[in-house]
């Protein structure tokens, strides 16, 4: 089935989103920034054949838009045109009918109610067409365009292996299918789009194409205007002529839940082509002669699970790593996406953040990398209002900075912590980053190896920290404090020094020079460097004193 024929909102009572607290002026400015780059979409998608942004992002945009106009009534814009561009010269004789739009099994279940034989397919991820044949041979081709008047692709049609030029026999035809690009098991699930329909547009956009080209393109006919009464009926005469793969992909349905069933089977198994969803449709539905461009009420889609989802830019915060790296985070108003409620993601580095300037106010794109950790895809558009932001300067942090909590190093300080405590270095049971932040913030650690000279009654002080707690935190410090001179030397932050052994004590290593670092596997001349500063920084000697007078192996003079 063609995607964005018409957005609907008749399925959709209420709102998807609480009403934002914009004064007017800022509400005008927010609808109408949406507004231009939604026409801009449609323009690139319906003239140019470009999708610029995924289906699922569009509707959620155009979903936000209608939802801020019906928070803000007093502000009257015009009645949106997704297909205001998408007219072409040449009109159809039948128009293209657009389809509501479904995202939970509840509308689904909805929409079925009182309906009988009803079919669903997959609902396929091309470019609509109609397709006429005048006694057996083929006389036109037609993009969808605005659903009445469309582009004239008659002549690279010709090279469409999927569109025969003669059918087995001299009959009068209309079909309206989907041109689609032919993918070899793909799994939509996994796979996701592939640009595929993006393929097809820009290649049916010439005036011919090459023989691999347009064997590459099949042709799925979803309907048959004139045809039969019935679907079934269609379905096998439609095959008889040569287009098979509508009866290889149409399945009867009772309930929703039997919808569900083949939705969630075609989005988890190999198929042809790319999908998008499912369509529900009627077996029978009124004569092609009154058929508009405009949702009708005999066909529908259920979508697949968004792949990604808008969400609103609450904040944008930076975190200082262990080695001063700077990663900006966004801060989120809480998304759905798949089973996860997602509240922030990372913007990668400072340098990607600055190149896509993102602020406050700003919808993003959120996806899951390898379906599981939430991943920034993009930004959708920016929020009109720039609203300043107090950026750290990256020079200021690097492998030495940020031994104490002090204005400025919070950020890298409790990484240094974390690191620590954690499996890369002492490995202490039950000594996380809450641990940490309780401890600063009750003012037992400003130092790097404070806990080491925390005892029971130093515990009992801090709030919310029983004595089976304080006890437990002891013994896992006690642990900590026993591992051997690698793992210590892991937990300061030492750089790697590859894999020969180190030997068994500080004063050894703190006599190397650049050269002898080098000199050892795998070590190059940055790397020696920063080890040679690592053994003679005035804040690493300060650690090792302590681990001196605590006495731990290999930092005592013995």
């Amino acid at each position: 089935m063609p995607t964005r024929l018409l957005f609907t909102l008749a399925l959709c009572t209420g709102l998807a989103h609480a009403c934002p607290d914009w004064n007017p002026d800022q509400a005008r400015s927010e609808i109408i920034t949406l507004e231009q780059r939604l026409a801009e979409w449609d323009d690139q998608y319906h003239r140019l054949g470009v999708s610029p942004i995924a289906d699922e992002l569009y509707d959620q945009s155009r979903r936000w838009l209608a939802d801020w106009q019906q928070c803000f009534p007093a502000i009257v814009r015009p009645e949106p045109s997704p297909l205001k561009t998408a007219a072409g010269p040449v009109p159809h004789p039948i128009p293209h009918t657009g389809v509501s739009k479904h995202a939970e099994q509840a509308s689904v279940e909805q929409w079925l109610k009182g309906r009988e034989d009803v079919w669903v397919q997959p609902k396929i991820d091309g470019v609509a067409v109609t397709v006429v044949y005048r006694k057996g041979l083929l006389h036109q081709v037609i993009s969808r365009g605005d659903g009445v008047l469309g582009q004239d692709w008659t002549r690279p049609a010709h090279s469409i292996a999927a569109i025969p030029a003669r059918l087995p026999r001299p009959v009068d035809l209309l079909i309206q299918g989907e041109l689609y690009w032919r993918l070899d098991g793909h799994i939509q699930s996994q796979h996701g789009s592939a640009n595929a329909r993006s393929k097809v547009a820009g290649l049916m956009a010439r005036q011919s194409l090459l023989k691999t080209e347009g064997d590459q393109i099949g042709l799925f006919a979803w309907d048959w205007p004139e045809g039969p009464a019935t679907l079934p009926e269609r379905l096998a005469a439609l095959a008889q002529l040569g287009f098979t793969e509508p009866a290889a992909y149409s399945q009867p349905i009772q309930d929703a839940h039997q919808a569900r069933y083949w939705r969630e089977h075609w989005y988890q198994s190999p198929l042809p082509f790319a999908s998008d969803g499912l369509i529900l449709r009627q077996s029978q539905r009124p004569p092609a002669a009154r058929w508009q461009a405009k949702v009708p009420y005999w066909i529908a889609a259920w979508k697949y699970p968004y792949a990604q989802v808008l969400a609103e830019v609450r904040d944008v915060t930076f975190t200082i790593g262990r080695t001063g790296r700077v990663t900006p985070v966004l801060e989120l108003k809480p998304v759905q996406l798949d089973d996860r409620k997602v509240k922030r993601v990372s913007a990668g580095s400072l340098e990607r953040w600055r190149q896509w300037d993102i602020r406050t106010g700003d919808r993003v794109a959120v996806d899951l990398a390898g379906l599981t950790i939430p991943r920034l895809a993009g930004v959708v558009w920016h929020n009109p209002q720039r609203l300043p932001l107090s950026v750290p300067t990256p020079e200021d942090y690097h492998l030495f900075s940020c031994w104490r909590p002090v204005t400025g190093c919070e950020s890298q300080f409790r990484a240094r912590l974390a690191w620590l405590g954690g499996k890369q270095g002492l490995a202490m049971p039950h000594v996380g980053p809450g641990t940490w932040d309780r401890l600063i913030a009750n003012a037992k650690i400003n130092g790097l190896l404070d806990w080491l000279t925390l005892d029971a009654a130093s515990l009992a002080e801090v709030p919310g920290l029983g004595e089976r707690s304080s006890q437990r935190l002891l013994a896992s410090f006690a642990q900590g404090r026993d591992r051997n001179f690698a793992a210590w030397l892991k937990a300061l932050g030492m750089p790697p020094a590859g894999d020969t052994p180190l030997g068994e004590h500080w004063q050894t290593l703190a006599q190397y020079g650049v050269e002898q670092w080098q000199a050892r596997a795998g070590i190059g001349a940055k790397r020696a460097n920063q080890l040679h500063e690592f053994f003679r920084h005035p804040e690493v000697l300060t650690l090792v004193g302590q681990l001196k007078e605590a006495g731990v192996d290999g930092f005592t003079d013995s």
